[in-house]
């Protein structure tokens, strides 16, 4: 497992972001697992997860002009991974999208450095559905933003539908749809090579393979 991918699923059980045990997803499947993004709440943590988005993206060779981080979760993301851009000598231009158009002022749904004619990469943290991501690749396009690609935390690598055919994920659908990369720092089958490797958490391996057999994407 490269660097990056163990330092993030560290980071995100030290944060308390990556829990082990039964939850109960919005689909109504009962996961042995769940991540929650919001759980990275300060500047050290936000500032090392920004920089396993960078080196993620550093090693898929992915190419973009502009970060753009969907309301909400993505707008801390996409700041903090400016931020890690600007440290390693890269700055880029970042915007984000309010959830309700503002009649007054500037107006508008778009808020920062205008797309038009830029490459745009979208910062989030999961892609669930892919409700919420086509969304703001919608919002991209309409502004004249060029979409370049999609970075994610983690990638559930799951299917939407377990009797669909191909068996395909919210993430690989999406990417299929549009035709842009999807880049996750890590995904399920990282976090069953990690969780084999380290001894207080062997135990997990086994209901997160039964997970990945059952709803698992190809």
């Amino acid at each position: 497992m490269s660097d990056h991918r163990s330092r993030f699923l560290r980071l995100a059980i030290e944060a308390d972001a990556l829990r082990f045990g039964e939850f109960v997803l919005k689909s109504g499947r009962t996961s042995p697992y769940f991540f929650n993004a919001g759980h990275f709440d300060s500047g050290a943590r936000l500032a090392a997860l920004a920089a396993c988005y960078a080196d993620a993206l550093d090693t898929a060779g992915t190419a973009f002009d502009l970060l753009f981080g969907p309301a909400y979760k993505g707008i801390p993301l996409a700041t903090a991974l400016a931020c890690e851009f600007a440290r390693r000598g890269r700055d880029l231009p970042v915007a984000f999208d309010r959830k309700e158009a503002k009649t007054h002022g500037e107006g508008g749904s778009l808020i920062g450095a205008p797309l038009a004619g830029r490459r745009v990469l979208v910062v989030d943290d999961v892609i669930t559905a892919g409700t919420a991501v086509r969304h703001a690749l919608g919002l991209i396009t309409a502004a004249g933003g060029i979409p370049a690609g999609i970075v994610i935390a983690l990638d559930r690598q799951e299917v939407i539908d377990t009797d669909a055919t191909p068996r395909r994920s919210a993430a690989q659908a999406v990417s299929a749809e549009h035709g842009i990369p999807v880049v996750a720092v890590a995904g399920l089958e990282d976090l069953l090579a990690f969780t084999g490797e380290n001894a207080t958490l062997s135990a997990e391996q086994a209901r997160l393979g039964e997970y990945r057999t059952r709803y698992g994407a190809a």
